[in-house]
């Protein structure tokens, strides 16, 4: 397997620059350990500092390479040993193996360049809050097992959920409050134990009216709704829960509307079925484009269902005061999600969720065993019982570091500035009568295509992203073919967004100059 030497960045261990520093690093070097000693203290001193100079050479210098790896399937069994090594090997071989092999393979999602998906954030105050987390190693499952780790995820959830503007029926600390936050490895988690819980809450209402009916037949009656533009998970989740799925079409604007999903839960009724959970978007994957939570919410209370809205990409935006009105008919909501991993700066994994009954979730997910149970369990919160895995990370330290050290005005001032940049290519994109924007802009992402057909579109998306220039993903509008292109690095600047449009108008000239030409040749031909 070759590699493009332009691709691989020697930039371990970092050098240092002074006479000073290069004194410091003597003083601070260990004794040389034997080759495959265990790492102590010392030596993990010296090796922090070098991993810190290390990364933050690689996010400095990474517009320096190639944005997607040029490499194919299995090229990494071509270098590794096909068994672990029977004694430890030295640091600095490790490090460098990281370059000679890992890098190469890396898909740069903090890469200028990167408008696939969406933001993955990794803010240095947010690496520096895992470090210590991992340092920590607390498996906080409740209370007892780590105190700091359960209230300190249960004060972030309060803040973001005011920064965000969640009525306060959905904060813990609040009076006579029952409901609460937690933090969950994703959305797709999110979804997942709503949805269990609403199944949960749905079966013991049908209990009571059919005490005598069997549970497996009540489950085959539950009926669960998303819009056909909801994110997969949604599908998931009613497969893992064993509910049925109604796909609902949107709108022109690829939105659910308040009237189709009630004519589908009447038709539903109708038939004997029993409808119990929507899954509502703001912000879907494909487009961005925003549910109706006002039309929605109302059809849902009178249908006694459990409706969820997932904003997994869009709620970050929330603690921007102009974009709140967008929650409008939040109260007719049991729960609610948004990650910060993706749009404010929080490493993955940090998706944050908000119900307005934590006990409404505890009850569908409670197993509680003699060895987990303490005495302070009546007293405490442990959110063991809000989610589907028992072990958990210390991850609420992201949230504290970074809002605290962005504040709220500094992380606005960063959603604000995507959202410019955003406009700014829309309108690039709007200028070449070539092309249409097929979404509304409301954030960060723009859909574009060519006035064309869906293959012509896939021959642009394809040529750009097999050219390492520009890394975008597709999506499908109503049957169209677009092109989704997102602001996502941290630090995007104007340059950026004319760059990419540059790269993205050099490939279609160059497209659409062999295409005149294929049509020539079959012109001749016929």
């Amino acid at each position: 397997m070759k590699f493009h030497k332009k691709n691989i960045f020697l930039l371990f261990p970092a050098c240092p620059r002074t006479e000073a520093e290069k004194s410091e690093r003597r003083q601070d070097s260990p004794k040389k350990q034997p080759r495959g000693c265990a790492m102590d203290a010392a030596e993990f001193r010296k090796r922090g500092r070098e991993m810190v100079d290390y990364i933050a050479d690689y996010l400095e210098s990474i517009s320096q390479r190639r944005v997607t790896p040029n490499v194919e399937p299995g090229y990494l069994r071509n270098l590794i040993p096909n068994a672990a090594p029977k004694k430890g090997e030295d640091w600095d071989d490790i490090m460098k193996d990281v370059e000679r092999y890992i890098m190469p393979g890396v898909t740069h999602w903090q890469h200028p360049r990167f408008h696939a998906y969406f933001p993955a954030g990794n803010a240095y105050p947010s690496i520096l809050a895992d470090m210590l987390s991992d340092a920590i190693g607390c498996v906080g499952f409740s209370w007892a097992a780590s105190p700091a780790c359960t209230e300190l995820e249960t004060i972030m959830l309060d803040w973001l959920g005011k920064m965000i503007g969640l009525p306060e029926d959905f904060l813990c600390l609040s009076d006579k409050s029952k409901g609460g936050g937690v933090i969950q490895g994703s959305a797709s988690d999110c979804i997942l134990v709503n949805l269990l819980a609403a199944r949960h809450s749905a079966i013991k209402a049908l209990k009571q009216e059919k005490p005598f009916v069997e549970e497996g037949t009540l489950l085959s009656s539950l009926m669960a709704y998303c819009s056909k533009e909801a994110h997969s998970s949604v599908e998931k989740a009613a497969m893992i829960g064993f509910v049925k799925l109604r796909i609902l079409d949107t709108d022109e604007k690829f939105q659910l509307r308040g009237d189709t999903l009630e004519k589908a839960m009447e038709e539903d009724k109708s038939m004997g079925l029993t409808p119990f959970f929507v899954a509502a978007t703001l912000g879907t994957t494909s487009c961005s484009s925003f549910d109706p939570i006002s039309e929605i919410g109302p059809v849902c209370e009178r249908f006694g269902v459990w409706l969820h809205v997932d904003a997994a990409y869009a709620g970050s935006a929330l603690i921007c005061p102009e974009f709140q009105h967008l929650l409008r008919g939040i109260e007719y909501a049991m729960s609610f999600n948004m990650n910060p991993n993706k749009w404010m700066l929080v490493n993955f994994d940090c998706s944050t969720m908000w119900v307005k009954d934590r006990f409404k979730l505890t009850q569908a997910l409670v197993v509680d065993p003699l060895y987990l149970q303490h005495s302070f369990s009546d007293k405490s919160i442990d959110y063991r019982h809000w989610g589907i895995p028992l072990s958990r990370r210390f991850r609420s330290l992201k949230l504290w570091f970074v809002i605290r050290k962005y504040g709220v005005e500094g992380l606005q001032k960063y959603i604000r500035e995507h959202v410019r940049l955003a406009k700014k290519f829309e309108s690039l994109v709007r200028k070449d009568e070539r092309f249409i924007v097929a979404n509304q802009v409301h954030f960060g992402l723009v859909c574009f295509r060519l006035k064309g057909s869906n293959n012509l579109n896939q021959k642009l998306l394809s040529s750009i992203n097999a050219s390492g220039k520009l890394h975008m993903v597709p999506a499908s509008l109503s049957g169209n073919y677009v092109i989704r292109f997102c602001v996502c690095a941290q630090h995007a600047t104007d340059a950026d967004i004319i760059h990419a449009w540059d790269v993205i108008t050099m490939f279609t000239e160059e497209l659409l100059e062999v295409v005149k030409k294929e049509e020539i040749v079959v012109r001749s031909l016929v």
